[in-house]
């Protein structure tokens, strides 16, 4: 439907130009990277459960990530932890110890926006509609700003 979405296999799966350089540059210069992704297809019975933990795992083992958080549910469940809600990144920040001030949200999606707004954190959005049209542009603006 014109809609981006997760891979339901590892067959589907292939990382989008720029997002290794991305989040290596990042992680030399001391970021923490932390991926929080909604992941209702699972809910829907669409994709399984076992099927986003391997791609997940996959993308843990590729790229310089700290910790992927991920939430099963879909709209109708209303819990805190979707996005546009803040539940997953307050979590992180939790675990991580995170000043949400001087953190930076990248997303696909205006949800993504949202929940980074409602955590106190900045939130960059990627894409045709986006402040930038990758994550590499984005990563160069972050660095940019010497946090």
């Amino acid at each position: 439907m014109g809609k981006p979405r997760a891979p339901y296999s590892m067959e589907e799966f292939s990382f989008i130009d720029g997002v290794k350089e991305a989040t290596e540059k990042l992680k030399s210069q001391g970021y923490l990277l932390i991926v929080v992704t909604n992941q209702p297809d699972v809910a829907r019975g669409w994709v399984s459960r076992e099927v986003v933990d391997l791609v997940n795992k996959h993308v843990q083992d590729s790229l310089p990530l700290d910790e992927i958080f991920a939430c099963f549910h879909t709209d109708k469940d209303n819990c805190l932890c979707r996005k546009p809600g803040p539940g997953m990144i307050l979590e992180a920040q939790k675990k991580w110890n995170i000043d949400l001030s001087k953190s930076f949200l990248v997303g696909d999606r205006d949800s993504d926006i949202e929940a980074a707004r409602r955590a106190g954190c900045k939130g960059i959005l990627v894409g045709e509609k986006g402040d930038y049209p990758d994550l590499l542009s984005a990563t160069q603006w972050i660095l940019e700003q010497g946090n």
